[in-house]
C-alpha cells in the first residue's frame, strides 16, 4: 500500500512539472500544437531523456498501468528513441532500471500474470488461450506457468462459463445440426478449452448442463 502511495506522488509530481514547463493548459497546448501543425509548423521539440526524466517515466507509467517488464521495457525504449539520450552516442541502462523497478514492487510480473489469467478465466476462456495472452504480453515461462498452475481448477467452469456467454451447447435455444455444432466446437476449442471437453459441452442438448467427470 506504501508502495502504490508513492508512486501515486510520484505520478503527481511529474504531471506537476510537466504542467509548469508551461503557462497554458493541456487542452490550449494541444489546440494551439494543433492550429500550428496544420499550418506546416513544427512541433516544439522535447529535450533528450537523461537518468532522472527516465525514472519518472517509468514511475508514471507503472503507477499508471498494470504493466509486466517486457511492455515497460518497450514503453521506456520508445520513449528514448523518439525523445533521444542526453549522451550523445550513448544508451541507457534500461534493464538495470527494470530490475530497479521489479526490486521496488512496482512491476510484478507473478502478480500480473495471476491477475491476467484469473481474469480471463472468468471471461470463459481456456489454459491454452491463457498461456498464449500471457506470452504476448511478455510474461516468461516460469511466470506463466505458476499463474496457469492458480487457476488449473476452474478449467471446466471456464468452459461452461464461455458456452453460456455465447449460447451454445446447453444454453442454445436449439439443438443445432450438425454444421451449427462443429461451428459452436471450433469456437471452444479457439478459446483453449481442450477438445475433449467442448465435444461434451457442444453435444449436450439445450437446458441439461452436463457434470464435470471426475
Amino acid at each position: 500500500m506504501v508502495q502504490r502511495q508513492y508512486i501515486f506522488i510520484q505520478c503527481a509530481n511529474v504531471a506537476q512539472e510537466e504542467r509548469s514547463n508551461s503557462d497554458a493548459t493541456v487542452a490550449q497546448t494541444w489546440r494551439v500544437t494543433e492550429r500550428h501543425d496544420r499550418r506546416g509548423g513544427e512541433r516544439r521539440v522535447k529535450p533528450p531523456l537523461d537518468g532522472p526524466a527516465l525514472e519518472r517515466l517509468a514511475l508514471f507509467y507503472a503507477g499508471r498501468y498494470a504493466t509486466t517488464r517486457a511492455r515497460l521495457h518497450q514503453y521506456l525504449s520508445r520513449k528514448v528513441r523518439d525523445r533521444g539520450w542526453v549522451e550523445e552516442g550513448a544508451q541507457p541502462d534500461i534493464d538495470a532500471l527494470i530490475r530497479k523497478m521489479a526490486d521496488l514492487g512496482y512491476v510484478d510480473d507473478t502478480a500480473f500474470a495471476r491477475a491476467r489469467a484469473a481474469g480471463l478465466q472468468r471471461r470463459g476462456y481456456g489454459q491454452r488461450r491463457i498461456g498464449q495472452a500471457l506470452r504476448f504480453a511478455g510474461i516468461e515461462d516460469s511466470d506463466a506457468e505458476i499463474a496457469q498452475a492458480s487457476i488449473a481448477d476452474g478449467s471446466w467452469d471456464a468452459a461452461i462459463a464461455f458456452a453460456r456467454r455465447k449460447r451454445i451447447g446447453p444454453f442454445a435455444q436449439t439443438f443445432g445440426d450438425h454444421n451449427a455444432r462443429q461451428k459452436a466446437l471450433s469456437a471452444m476449442v479457439s478459446a483453449g478449452h481442450p477438445y475433449a471437453i467442448a465435444r461434451k459441452i457442444i453435444d449436450s442438448p439445450p437446458g441439461a448442463v452436463p457434470e464435470q467427470d471426475n
